[in-house]
């Protein structure tokens, strides 16, 4: 009887030249920031002493300038292995690392171009190398130096460095570990971007992980994600983070209106635009009916299973004016178990 379990000899093959190679490569994490000045140094620094307290061999490959008395005291306590200078820079002695043969380094800021003449161009590829020789790297980044964000990052920050890490480079690490930054408005968007790219990395490993042991994705939708949208709501950055977090997370997009009355001719303007935005993304969009809009909101997202449901905001009563009470808290209280985001709008809306 064929149960369905023999296994082809190319992929049993591939299969166990996977593992070993796996076996062989060092482990690699990654402190990702959002934002400068938030404590990478720091936490990669600690996560050394803490390893080498575990009984581990770790060292120190590079670290950026710092004068931070903390920085300092972190690094009375390492065991250093000093750069090289090549046309006045410092550059990783990739050759006194794989000749130390430590079982972690630490190389602070991943995102760092080598001058002409060095062993390798980029910094992470120097990292790549010590990866293969079977030694661990702990290392940081900020996001901005992400290759395929830098078009997004730079729109919200108004800064492009010139160094960049390709973000396959990132898919490949073991662990990534995100260092907050203190709350701030302008840097909810990088957060989001921080934790998405954090959320795809570990989904990668476990692909990694699913193919390389033969074992099928079952898993179904696992993020249903409802934007509430009004006639006069800025919605396009709503509706786009929508449609990432449920690209990223295997789910769906919803988007529902609940009909009012009357609209003025720029109010139904309004609306009919943010729907094309909505059908544009793929949404399911559905338009409710019911004096109370938040309950009409929350009753819709029970019955269709919403994970999340995402709505703007603003200070001014303006187009959250039709509800009663406040809404935000309001929302909050009836759609207890479903996670509520919200984004702050432009004043005029």
């Amino acid at each position: 009887m064929d149960t369905g379990l023999r296994r082809d000899p190319e992929r049993l093959l591939e299969q166990v030249e996977r593992e070993e190679e796996r076996e062989r490569r060092g482990r690699l994490k990654i402190f990702l920031g959002y934002a400068s000045g938030v404590g990478k140094s720091v936490k990669m620094l600690a996560e050394g002493l803490r390893r080498r307290d575990r009984g581990e061999d770790v060292v120190i490959g590079a670290i950026q300038p710092k004068s931070l008395p903390e920085i300092e005291r972190l690094l009375a306590r390492h065991e250093i292995i000093p750069t090289l200078k090549i046309a006045g820079k410092d550059v990783i002695d990739v050759a006194g690392i794989l000749q130390r043969h430590p079982q972690v380094v630490l190389i602070d800021g991943l995102a760092y171009n080598n001058p002409p003449g060095s062993r390798h161009p980029h910094r992470w590829q120097e990292i790549e190398e010590i990866l293969d020789a079977g030694i661990s790297v702990i290392t940081s980044v900020n996001l901005h130096y992400i290759q395929e964000l830098q078009d997004d990052v730079s729109r919200i920050t108004g800064k492009r460095p010139p160094e960049t890490v390709p973000i396959d480079f990132l898919k490949r690490a073991d662990d990534i570990e995100i260092i907050d930054a203190p709350a701030q408005a302008s840097l909810s968007q990088l957060r989001e971007m921080a934790l998405l790219l954090a959320a795809e990395v570990v989904e990668s490993e476990l692909r990694a992980y699913l193919r390389a042991h033969q074992i099928d994705e079952i898993w179904g939708t696992q993020e249903r994600i409802l934007v509430g949208i009004t006639p006069r709501s800025h919605a396009r950055p709503i509706l786009e983070s929508g449609r990432r977090d449920a690209d990223r997370f295997h789910g769906e997009l919803f988007v529902a209106y609940v009909r009012q009355a009357e609209l003025s001719p720029q109010d139904q303007a309004s609306l009919e635009e943010n729907l094309t935005i909505a059908r544009d993304l793929g949404a399911r969009i559905q338009v409710l009916e019911g004096h109370d809009a938040v309950r009409a909101l929350v009753d819709y997202a029970r019955q269709n299973g919403i994970t999340q449901i995402f709505i703007g905001h603003s200070m001014r009563r303006g187009w959250w004016h039709w509800l009663r009470g406040n809404p935000v808290e309001r929302l909050t209280d009836l759609a207890e178990g479903i996670d509520v985001r919200v984004f702050p709008q432009r004043a005029n809306t």
